[in-house]
């Protein structure tokens, strides 16, 4: 779907550049006519060859790249390195607290269920388990 939208896209523009490109054709002037003038537009918006090629050899994908373009970038991956730990750091903290929230939960639920066992099965005949502690 989408690769039709950017297809129609261009097509559209194909035609509208041909359709100007008719247009200034007609309407050329007789200043436009003259070789040398032309040459001297053609001159101001294209740059030498040979600086064309310096520019091209200086920004290349094969070029070194500045140090301070590699500082910027080192930093920039320092950072997201800090915050992806600060979120996991967060987030094992988070499951710590539960997880410790649910085994003292846990445990509560233990020691009232041993308590409400022994205060059902108590005959009476012997002290209750919290007076009949054994102490060294």
């Amino acid at each position: 779907m989408a690769w039709r939208q950017l297809f129609l896209i261009c097509l559209s523009a194909v035609a509208l550049l041909s359709m100007l490109w008719e247009g200034a054709a007609v309407s050329v002037g007789p200043r436009q006519v003259a070789g040398q003038e032309a040459q001297e537009d053609v001159e101001e918006i294209f740059m030498q060859e040979s600086d064309a090629l310096n520019f091209l050899k200086k920004h290349s994908k094969r070029s070194p790249r500045f140090q301070d373009e590699v500082n910027v970038e080192n930093r920039q991956k320092l950072w997201a390195d800090e915050l992806r730990r600060e979120y996991h750091e967060e987030q094992r903290n988070e499951f710590e607290n539960f997880v410790e929230e649910q085994n003292d939960e846990q445990g509560e639920r233990s020691r009232e269920a041993v308590e409400q066992w022994r205060q059902w099965h108590y005959d009476g005949l012997y002290p209750s388990y919290l007076y009949n502690r054994h102490h060294i």
